[in-house]
Order: structure tokens, then sequence, then C-alpha cells
């Protein structure tokens, strides 16, 4: 007979804290991340960064957690390849956007990748509200109407959005199949797999002990950490709930840029982060989804 606060502990999930604190912190640290990573991006370029991370991510869960290659069936291999895939085109392509433009508007754009996986698969015409009050506070950060905007770098803030809304909905099923750390150990590898053709060139002749020492530690935090808490995450919360929630991100993005970057907000997009703020508190009211089977 198990203990009496086991059962409570299993209801709750992750001994009772609610899923979308896990959302949040693990938005903290990758945009606490990504503006680390400006300087490195500037010594080993995007690609280079990207690569980088991923791989030194993979070596320390390989190492702490070895990947449960026993468990994985004929129907996990093709959603853990794309998991892999759509986690490396986000961080690549992220970084390259950030290399050309300010951090919270990189942020803003990305975030129309899960902002879409939210309103397709939300099944609820009230459910849009939400969604929808997200998008206006990412159009008053982004001010497309302001002019001198880099469209490269906004492109690869896109295809970092198509990579997010990619992940966002691999990651529910395989975190369905295999815990989050077990999952990442998978995935993180097959993402440093296939971003190395591009990644590993712009590293030779480049890469210092300091450099790599600061990426070791960055890589850490992202992906290990950060993902390991969106995992966990996403096995607690509907597409819907999760993919509103991560609008708080480009408010993140923009006062990690300010803090780290100098990067000053116009009023106008601080009137941005107080709607997607808004859409993100409530977007994790009735949220939560039924924990899977172990």
């Amino acid at each position: 007979m198990g203990a009496p606060g086991a059962s409570r502990r299993r209801a709750g999930g992750d001994g009772g804290v609610p899923p979308w604190t896990l959302a949040v912190a693990a938005m903290l640290i990758i945009q606490l991340v990504n503006a680390l990573s400006v300087g490195l991006i500037a010594e080993l370029g995007p690609a280079g960064t990207a690569w980088l991370r991923l791989t030194l991510g993979a070596l320390i869960l390989v190492a702490i957690a070895r990947p449960p290659l026993r468990r994985v069936r004929r129907g996990d291999v093709l959603p853990l390849i794309g998991l892999g895939a759509a986690t490396g085109l986000m961080m690549m392509a992220f970084l390259f956007a950030i290399e050309r433009i300010p951090l919270g508007t990189a942020v803003a754009i990305e975030f129309l990748g899960p902002l879409g996986v939210a309103a397709v698969l939300s099944g609820s015409r009230r459910a849009l509200v939400w969604p929808g009050l997200a998008l206006g506070g990412v159009v008053l950060l982004t001010e497309p109407w302001s002019g001198a905007v880099d469209p490269l770098g906004v492109g690869f803030a896109v295809l970092a959005g198509v990579g997010w809304g990619s992940y966002m909905v691999l990651t529910q099923r395989v975190g369905d199949r295999f815990s989050g750390v077990s999952a990442l150990s998978l995935t993180i590898p097959i993402a440093a797999v296939l971003a190395a053709p591009i990644g590993i060139p712009l590293l030779i002749g480049s890469l210092t002990v300091p450099l790599l020492a600061l990426a070791l530690g960055l890589a850490a935090l992202t992906p290990v950490i950060s993902l390991g808490l969106e995992m966990l995450a996403l096995r607690r919360m509907t597409h819907t709930a999760f993919g509103t929630l991560m609008s708080l991100e480009p408010a993140f993005g923009v006062l990690l840029g300010v803090l780290l970057l100098a990067q000053r907000p116009a009023p106008l997009q601080l009137v941005g982060v107080a709607l997607v703020v808004l859409a993100g508190a409530a977007a994790q009211r009735g949220g939560t989804r039924g924990a899977p089977p172990d």
C-alpha cells in the first residue's frame, strides 16, 4: 500500500506544481540564454553557436539520462526525428534572427508559430479569444508600420516560428511516451547531428576554451533544463493553453533585451507587453491536461 501522499502527488503531478509555472520558468531561462548568446554569435556565428549548444546539451543529457532506446517502437521513430529536426530548426533560425533584429521583436514574430497551432487546434471559438488578444499584443511589439525592418531577420524569425509550432505539437506526442529527460536524451542528439553540416565548418579556427566554457553553461540551461521543463508542462496542458501561455515569451524577450542588451522598447510596445501578459495569464485557466500513463 502506497504512502498517503503518493496519490496526491500523482494527481497533482510534479509534486503539485502547476504546469503553467513550469512553462514560465522555461521561457525565462530560454530568453536569458538567448540574450547571453549574442556574444557567442558575434564570435562563432548563429549556426556555430546553435550547433555547439545542441551538441554540448546532447552530451549532458546522455551523461545524466541513458537514452531509452529499448522503449522506442517503430511508431516513435518519425516523431522523434521530427522533434529533433524541429528543435534544431527553432534554435538555429532564431539565433540567425537575433543577429539582425531585437530580441523581443524576434520572439514576438517567432510566437506566431505556436499561436497558429493554438488557434487551429483549439476546437472552441471561446478559446480563440486569448490567441486573438495575444496576436494584438504581438503586432504592437513588432510595430510593422514603423519601417526599417530587416526582411532577412524577420524571415529567420518566421522560420523559427515554424520550428516552434512543430516542436510544440511533437513535444506533446513524444512527451506522452517518454519522460522529459528521457525524451530529450533522444531528440537533442538528433538535432545536433542534423545541425552539424552547417554549424561545424563555422567553428574551425574560431572556438576557444573560454567560448567553449560559456557554451557549456548555456547548454546546461538550454536545451537541458528549459526544454525539460517545457516537456513536463506539455504533458499536462492542452495545445491551446500552452500555445497562448507562450505569448508571455515576447514580453520576457523585451525585458531581457532591456536589461542585458540595452534594447529600449517604444511606449506602444509596452502596451503590447501588457496585452500578451493578460492573454498568457488567462490561458492557463482551464488548460490542465490529464497526465498520461507512465
